[in-house]
């Protein structure tokens, strides 16, 4: 009986400290995301990589100056056209990503290309990505547009 007790208590003692486990956010996925993500950006399929975007997401970029700009997924998927036109080796070497709660994800990563005047651009950014059903709703980009190394090599 004493037996029986003490595997009663300890089954319960389990059942109980498993329902109190916080539930894992699904941070996983996210990441799944912008892994495809920058999959899609460094084969330059503009379209695909648009697409992971709701139909207009925000963006905030010293690209775009200064404030939040609201982008389609075809004036996105222009903007990254017209860069790879300029550097047609364009590359991002993810540094490092970070979850960081349930619908954010940031990237740090370093960007690459060379012009065809042989200019070669290495840019370390940070993206901060806001991610709700699947989908990228904003996209907070920082770097020092100022220090781009774009030198002749």
């Amino acid at each position: 009986m004493r037996k029986l007790f003490i595997i009663i208590v300890t089954v319960f003692i389990l059942v109980s400290c498993n329902q109190n486990q916080p539930q894992k956010s699904d941070t996983s996925e996210n990441e799944k995301i912008v892994k495809q993500y920058f999959e899609h950006f460094n084969s330059h399929n503009w379209k695909k990589m648009a697409e992971m975007y709701t139909e207009t997401a925000d963006f905030k970029d010293p690209s775009f100056g200064k404030g939040i700009v609201k982008q389609t997924r075809k004036q996105t998927e222009d903007k990254y056209a017209e860069l790879n036109k300029i550097f047609p080796d364009l590359h991002d070497k993810i540094i490092q990503i970070y979850p960081s709660g349930e619908n954010h994800i940031v990237v740090e990563f370093i960007s690459t290309g060379t012009a065809p005047d042989n200019s070669k651009l290495e840019l370390p950014i940070c993206t901060v990505f806001t991610i709700e059903n699947g989908l990228i709703t904003k996209d907070f980009t920082y770097f020092d547009n100022f220090q781009a190394d774009t030198s002749k090599k």
